[in-house]
């Protein structure tokens, strides 16, 4: 069975993390609720333009009702290859096309935070020398 949606073309998927408290009116929050277990994962969220987004969401379908995990599969932006389970999958069709909106588990990421952000240079009364 195939069980990946692989990104051929085009950019990186950005992913928006559900953890975060931008969706606070709760329209995004429900997929926390899918995923519990005994791992801590991020859900993130992002959306695919496609040829045929019923076709995909049917093969995503297929494969829960095998009780197998679907992944979403593609280059992270340095080129390497990555997947992610897919958790649940939407398809909608809008006037540029078909669009699959998928609700992914990350890994836990550390945030990403520049350690040289509140760096002054002309701050350098504590410096020894």
């Amino acid at each position: 069975m195939n069980n990946k949606i692989t990104v051929i073309e085009g950019p990186t998927p950005e992913f928006q993390l559900l953890s975060e408290n931008q969706f606070n009116e709760g329209s995004l929050n429900w997929v926390n609720s899918v995923l519990e277990g005994p791992y801590l994962y991020d859900t993130a969220f992002t959306n695919l333009r496609t040829f045929d987004a019923q076709k995909l969401l049917d093969r995503c379908q297929d494969a829960w009702s095998e009780k197998q995990t679907m992944y979403l599969e593609y280059k992270d932006r340095i080129g390497l290859r990555q997947e992610d389970p897919i958790i649940a999958a939407r398809a909608i069709s809008v006037e540029e096309g078909d669009i699959l909106l998928l609700w992914v588990r990350k890994e836990l990421s550390e945030p990403e935070e520049d350690p040289y952000e509140d760096y002054d240079e002309d701050d350098n009364d504590d410096l020894p020398f």
